[in-house]
């Protein structure tokens, strides 16, 4: 059974840091490609991050040089550190795994070996 366990949201103030972890189980971690998206209420589902199974990263504009995707292959685990953090960041954080960006919101409906796989999510408030 695959899993992906979301740790590290919480509340913080504007300015403030989070690092979400990510724990996966279940199918072969180093060959595949991590991401991280988010859901805010009102919005669509944004792809955050990725990481990729060559050690390839991906950032969207609004979180360059704030946030930084990192995994360790020995603890089957994807992170996402975030500093700064404001009240736009305020969201929904998903873990997925294989997951192809399509817009709409998230989580996707079809969790597979075909389109991927999410976390529970893990919700991350920003307050100013």
């Amino acid at each position: 059974e695959v899993q992906l366990v979301e740790s590290g949201g919480g509340s913080v103030q504007v300015g403030g840091s989070l690092r979400l972890s990510c724990t996966a189980s279940g199918f072969t971690f180093d060959d595949s490609n991590m991401g991280w998206f988010r859901q805010a209420p009102g919005n669509e589902c944004e792809l955050v991050s990725t990481i990729s199974s060559d050690g390839s990263t991906y950032y969207a504009d609004n979180v360059k040089g704030r946030f930084t995707i990192s995994q360790d292959n020995a603890k089957n685990t994807v992170y996402l550190q975030m500093n700064s953090l404001n009240p736009e960041d305020t969201a929904v954080y998903y873990c997925t795994a294989d997951v192809f960006y399509s817009g709409g919101y998230c989580p996707y409906p079809t969790s597979n070996a075909d389109f991927g796989y999410w976390g529970q999510g893990t919700q991350v408030t920003v307050s100013s």
